[in-house]
């Protein structure tokens, strides 16, 4: 992972991660802020502003690819280096979930 992509996705916002642990199985930008809204109880929403425009910057910084075209909606899915992207930030996450809770995370 390069400089320019840790500059930009470390640490991620709460729409970016959602939307990219959502694609790691293909799906529509309507598809992904349905499954947000159901995994966290409604307590997350992504409007469909910051959905396509994030998907277009995702897109452009090569985390996820055009998948395919189902009933006039474009598929996306994640990129080898989208999952690399996800899992650092998954790992701060858990680092961070730890050292609130007063455990010591090996380095």
């Amino acid at each position: 992972m390069d400089d320019k992509i840790k500059r930009i996705y470390v640490p991620m916002t709460e729409s970016g991660f959602y939307i990219l642990y959502c694609l790691q199985m293909p799906q529509h930008g309507y598809g992904i802020s349905q499954h947000v809204k159901k995994m966290t109880g409604g307590s997350v929403t992504i409007s469909a502003g910051t959905m396509y425009g994030t998907l277009s910057k995702m897109e452009k910084d090569g985390l996820i690819a055009f998948y395919r075209e189902e009933d006039k909606r474009k598929l996306y899915r994640i990129t080898e280096l989208g999952a690399e992207v996800l899992e650092n930030e998954i790992k701060r996450i858990e680092r961070l979930y730890k050292n609130s809770r007063g455990e010591d995370v090996d380095a």
